[in-house]
């Protein structure tokens, strides 16, 4: 494909069509030889924001609530990113006697480990918000080739058929 220069009427025609609040890729079909990411790129370097919104968008489905299974439930992360990893607890109501005979959930005693300390047995678990300074890894022991201690390789390796399950509760 020959690459077509911006020309001040394509550019023109680019901040008109952007505007109608047509997608990148409507608009790279509309001025002919560029991909939509040529047109995405030059609406960055434009600056171009405060589209108009497009005709038809889908409404967000409210999500369906489901009652805890467990005495503790992590709440919601109140970051994203690699910081979504740290979960905070919130207790919940104490259940009925069942959950006296239920096993407690398993109290992790971190060993605070720094980028500097991690060993090929140490576990490399982030804990919390790498921004901040109080910011570590589990430290746990962890069996060779597994970069996880036992905790952690729980969560992070789930045998498929509970994936599914899981999300087919949900």
């Amino acid at each position: 494909m020959t690459e077509l220069s911006w020309t001040e009427e394509r550019v023109e025609r680019l901040k008109a069509l952007w505007a109608e609040g047509l997608s990148a890729s409507q608009i790279a079909g509309e001025l002919g030889g560029v991909t939509r990411n040529a047109v995405i790129g030059k609406v960055h370097r434009l600056g171009l924001s405060g589209r108009s919104k497009p005709q038809a968008q889908p409404t967000a489905r409210p999500r369906k609530t489901r009652e805890p299974t467990h005495p503790m439930r992590p709440s919601a992360p109140a970051s994203v990113g690699n910081t979504a990893l740290k979960a905070d607890v919130e207790e919940l109501p104490a259940a009925e006697p069942e959950a006296k005979t239920s096993p407690r959930p398993e109290v992790i005693d971190f060993e605070r480990a720094t980028i500097l300390t991690l060993t090929e047995h140490t576990c490399k678990w982030p804990i919390g918000d790498p921004s901040r300074e109080d910011f570590f890894f589990c430290g746990r022991h962890s069996e060779a080739g597994i970069p996880y201690c036992a905790h952690h390789a729980r969560i992070a390796y789930q045998p498929a058929h509970d994936r599914r399950r899981d999300r087919k509760a949900s």
